[in-house]
């Protein structure tokens, strides 16, 4: 369940929600007038995800070169990086 706190809890009570954050590595989700307006997480969640959605980058590029034929043996490409060319 989403940890959801109005604006005036990050002014009155950062200490309580940054340790939070820390804690349990959800972000907390803050609002406005009862609207969505925030979603704050600690750095080391923030580049964990920044991470991940990397990784997804680089794996759906490799989808993507799978499926138009772009391919070849995986030895290969290991003997080109022993050797120092990129391919």
């Amino acid at each position: 369940m989403p940890t959801i706190r109005p604006s005036a809890d990050l002014r009155n009570n950062y200490n309580e929600i940054s340790r939070f954050c820390h804690e349990f590595s959800e972000p907390v989700f803050i609002t406005k007038n009862g609207k969505g307006d925030l979603a704050v997480l600690s750095i080391d969640a923030y580049e964990q995800l920044c991470g991940k959605l990397e990784l997804f980058r680089l794996l759906n590029e490799g989808l993507e070169a799978e499926a138009a034929g772009r391919i070849r043996p995986a030895k290969d490409a290991f003997n080109d990086i022993r050797k120092g060319h990129g391919g």
